[in-house]
């Protein structure tokens, strides 16, 4: 029994000290895994077991629907770049623990898309757009999981009404959680600014276009709360992930998905520059263009380079 425990505690912690480095987190961040209990406890489920680490990853909606931001719709250099990163924080957990680890990214674009204003068709090409990545790099440790996968035939309409339905809060209960928690109201302040920048096409006043961004900011929110309960019931077991910066200690774990300094950076949102070193940087497309050379992949945009 004395030496079991230690040994029950020890893998755990070795695998969470792999993901530490890359915690996006609300503040102060901490490198000590007693510090991140919820984690050590989702990871000694599989290890304990013997299995794969499952995590799971809400996240890699589509891209936004501001051509200022993003160069189109489709998967780029920065999904790709995320994708290989994220598959090679699993394969190094293999490292440390033998059965190793599995990702699943669990796109969320269709669940608030027509809030977003990002047609269907889109989300759908660049979820299959992302398969096509995982499936073409050889990205063994990484699988997806989107609203196609829920509700059989229906449509997407269909389907977001009864997973909003089944699993979001009320709007009112939310507007009253953002009064009352910081946490809550830092995410709805960087939602709402996210729907303020993405917006390119508002033909009214910007006090008009941030009063409606921040009526859909709430109903962002509530889907993806809906979002993420639906995932917690289709995959019981699991590390759970968050694109969204995260306190030490939450039930989620905020990750990083590259090396950005930037805790609100996603691929989704920017455009990759990669400077006369090399090193991928995340930044908007018009500044990115502006500072390098639009490089294509198989004839499609792919990322800019620095001259020099």
């Amino acid at each position: 029994m004395t030496t079991a425990a230690p040994v029950r505690t020890a893998v755990p912690a070795a695998v969470l000290r792999l993901l530490l480095p890359y915690h996006r987190t609300t503040g102060p961040g901490s490198p000590d895994p007693a510090d991140h209990p919820e984690q050590l406890d989702q990871i000694r489920t599989f290890t304990d077991a013997g299995e794969p680490v499952l995590l799971t990853l809400p996240g890699f909606p589509c891209k936004s629907p501001n051509p200022a931001k993003v160069l189109g719709h489709l998967p780029d250099e920065g999904e790709r770049l995320s994708l290989e990163f994220l598959n090679g924080l699993c394969a190094r957990i293999a490292e440390v623990y033998e059965p190793g680890a599995r990702l699943v990214i669990c796109s969320d674009g269709h669940i608030f898309g027509d809030v977003i204003h990002v047609p269907d068709p889109h989300i759908d090409a660049y979820g299959d757009g992302l398969r096509a990545l995982i499936r073409d790099a050889g990205l063994s440790h990484l699988d997806t999981f989107d609203l196609r996968s829920v509700h059989g035939d229906a449509d997407h309409d269909t389907k977001r009404r009864l997973v909003t339905e089944a699993y979001a809060p009320s709007l009112d209960a939310l507007r009253e959680q953002v009064r009352a928690d910081e946490e809550t109201a830092r995410l709805y302040r960087g939602i709402t600014r996210f729907l303020v920048e993405d917006t390119a096409d508002f033909t009214g006043s910007r006090s008009a276009l941030q009063r409606e961004c921040r009526l859909r900011a709430y109903e962002v929110i509530a889907r993806s709360r809906a979002w993420g309960d639906l995932i917690a019931d289709h995959f019981p077991r699991s590390v759970r992930l968050s694109i969204h910066p995260q306190p030490v200690g939450a039930p989620k774990f905020g990750i990083r998905l590259l090396e950005a300094g930037d805790a609100w950076a996603t691929p989704w949102h920017t455009a990759v520059l990669r400077d006369a070193g090399g090193v991928a940087r995340l930044m908007r497309r018009d500044e990115a263009e502006g500072r390098g050379r639009l490089v294509r992949r198989g004839g499609a945009p792919s990322h800019f380079e620095a001259e020099g």
